[in-house]
């Protein structure tokens, strides 16, 4: 089976252990490894054992790593980046991220936000310059959505404040990451009403993710829902291991970890 992963954490020393993401650990039980940084050839390795042909890597654009940008350095084809910014950073950011994408506009595909820990919901008006830049850059941003594991603000990642964002940008794409729990039902409509909105299942283990999912991929939008592991959150092993399991039609499953995101973030890159 071929996939795209759409989120690998290589680097989570650099986050340091705050309270949240000890909870989160704690949460996903992967004890230390949580907390570990691993190597290109390494990530490479589980990759090819598992037909994962390309990964999308968090990184700071105003700050990047040298630990982040070697995977692509070492192996160009494989590792792609995603930019996370607070958008409340203004004219600094934004000039910032417009650099780097120049910079590094072969490998950056993605730019992310975390509404959580800025406790502000997308609609707040520090995020309108960030869309129009992401829009500028011809780049799709994603947004979390869902309430978070670890005991910080949750109101502020109802997918419900999407509608207000992608009626003001329609030419935005936007990506809601790490699904919607509690408001599956809200996104899924969503989805169906807006062609630039899709849904990323990033941090759910395909075994736990609720069957209205799978019937709307199945039978209604089956170009709509991205997969992605968060590594080390939930390992690659893991969801590789249990994705052929899914009650998805084998075309439906092979655009859940392969097609939908080679065609929304790839595809549209190349143009």
């Amino acid at each position: 089976m071929r996939a795209i992963d759409l989120a690998i954490n290589v680097e989570m020393s650099r986050l340091g252990r705050p309270a949240w993401l000890e909870k989160a650990g704690e949460t996903f039980q992967q004890g230390e490894a949580f907390h570990s940084d691993i190597a290109p050839d390494e990530l490479i390795a589980l990759m090819d054992e598992h037909g994962v042909e390309k990964a999308v890597l968090g990184v700071d654009p105003l700050e990047p790593s040298p630990h982040v940008l070697s995977f692509s350095k070492r192996h160009p084809g494989r590792f792609f980046l995603a930019a996370g910014v607070d958008p409340r950073g203004g004219m600094k950011m934004l000039r910032g991220l417009h650099d780097f994408a120049r910079a590094h506009e072969h490998v950056l595909v993605e730019v992310r936000v975390t509404p959580f820990a800025i406790d502000l919901a997308p609609t707040a008006p520090v995020y309108y310059p960030l869309y129009a830049r992401c829009i500028d850059l011809g780049l799709p941003i994603g947004i979390l959505s869902g309430i978070p594991v670890p005991p910080v603000p949750s109101e502020c990642q109802d997918p419900m404040h999407i509608d207000r964002v992608c009626l003001d940008f329609p030419e935005l794409v936007v990506i809601l990451c790490h699904g919607a729990d509690p408001w599956w039902d809200v996104a899924l409509r969503l989805l169906l009403k807006y062609p630039n909105l899709y849904l990323q299942t990033s941090a759910w283990a395909p075994k736990r993710l609720p069957q209205s999912l799978l019937q709307f991929m199945n039978k209604r939008a089956p170009h709509k829902v991205m997969w992605a592991s968060n590594h080390p959150s939930l390992p690659l092993a893991r969801c590789m291991d249990e994705l052929p399991q899914l009650d998805l039609r084998p075309e439906v499953l092979d655009a859940f970890v392969y097609g939908n995101a080679e065609r929304v973030l790839f595809s549209a890159r190349a143009r």
